[in-house]
């Protein structure tokens, strides 16, 4: 097969492609650059300049071609505008869902089709399975390396031209072992760490340079209303979220979490964790990788959380390419995180968590029309 490898000059992709080339296939490699790398003042951060200049050393080691593709400014309005958008609107993004379903499995993958090759391979760790009623995503072996929440976006027809070569690999000990089996220098390179656009490690400090009427102190309050503390900035808070609430982390002899996040007029709000358990969660975005629910809906697992278990729900279409999620036992659902749903390790579809008060707009707006 002639194989794209998008390659982002870790590990990971590096043994991708190696192996493809072993395979006896026909490769291609191409790295995006995601931003300008001068900006980076902290270790781990991908797809800058060292990774680029790393993926070109393992092309020249396996012998393929490699380009390099600029994707600054198309990274900055959809993955990174989105990003800061959606703390500055009270949600907690998921921006790797963004970038994926953007710059690499929209733009990459359109410009791999463009070249006339037979699929695009990447360092991912999820499998992807041909099933009884066609191609089907599951989690990884490693499942310590579990991507397919992040991924849970990739559609069908994206699905069939991607190949995820390391999801049958049994831990990253062993990709490495292969890396250095093929000679490759990146073998022992660190893995990439948080968010390769946050250069200075500051998710608030990003937000607020890009959104600065969110900028600024505000009162900390509790679901009546009440002030009861003070904050430095909202965007440094997220639902769930227990630190940063100073005097005012126990009430009554109750811990207190963060339970809602009203940027507009820069208050945190408050309260104990079961006055933020929801059973009733309320989504948009759907992707089904399977087809949608009919009236009975579905049971299944949904995962809302990257490092969180799964937990029964039963899951039904809603409008608005929406969907309702009842599950069995109340969970702290944050608004913008996924949640996505499995049948065992195969990935069923998922879409992202609504705010309440975007849930209630909507129905108020239905009533009114």
């Amino acid at each position: 097969m002639r194989i794209l490898v998008a390659m982002s000059g870790g590990v990971d992709s590096s043994v991708v492609a190696a192996r493809l080339v072993d395979e006896g296939h026909e490769v291609i490699g191409a790295t995006l650059q995601l931003y300008d790398s001068r900006e980076s003042t902290k270790k781990g951060a991908c797809c800058a300049g060292r990774d680029i200049h790393d993926a070109r050393r393992v092309a020249d080691r396996l012998g393929i071609p490699h380009y390099v593709i600029d994707a600054e400014r198309r990274f900055h309005d959809s993955v990174i505008g989105t990003f800061a958008d959606a703390y500055a609107a009270g949600e907690t993004p998921v921006p790797c869902v963004a970038c994926n379903q953007g710059v690499k499995f929209t733009d990459l993958l359109g410009m791999a089709r463009d070249l006339g090759v037979d699929a695009m391979a990447t360092g991912h760790y999820v499998r992807r399975v041909d099933g009884p009623d066609g191609v089907e995503m599951h989690r990884p072996v490693d499942a310590g390396r579990d991507q397919s929440w992040f991924l849970f976006a990739t559609t069908r027809d994206q699905l069939d031209f991607l190949r995820f070569p390391l999801g049958d690999m049994p831990d990253k000990a062993a990709v490495r072992a292969e890396a250095e089996r093929f000679g490759l220098a990146v073998a022992a390179k660190p893995d990439s760490q948080d968010l390769c656009f946050v250069t200075d490690g500051s998710y608030a400090g990003l937000v607020e340079k890009l959104r600065p009427d969110v900028t600024g102190a505000g009162e900390i309050v509790d679901q009546s209303g009440h002030v009861v503390g003070r904050h430095e900035g909202v965007t440094r808070y997220t639902v769930g979220q227990s630190k940063r609430l100073g005097n005012a982390a126990m009430r009554d002899g109750a811990r207190q979490m963060v339970v809602g996040i009203e940027p507009a007029s820069r208050r945190v709000v408050i309260g104990p964790r079961a006055h933020a358990v929801a059973r009733t969660l309320m989504l948009r975005d759907m992707n089904w990788l399977i087809p949608p629910p009919g009236p009975d809906g579905l049971r299944c697992a949904v995962q809302i959380r990257a490092r969180e278990a799964a937990r029964p729900a039963t899951v039904w279409q809603a409008d608005g390419n929406g969907a309702r999620v009842e599950l069995d036992d109340g969970a702290v659902p944050a608004p913008g995180q996924a949640c996505v749903m499995y049948d065992g390790t195969r990935v069923l579809g998922g879409g992202f968590i609504r705010r309440a008060e975007a849930v209630q707009a909507g129905s108020e707006g239905k009533a009114a029309s």
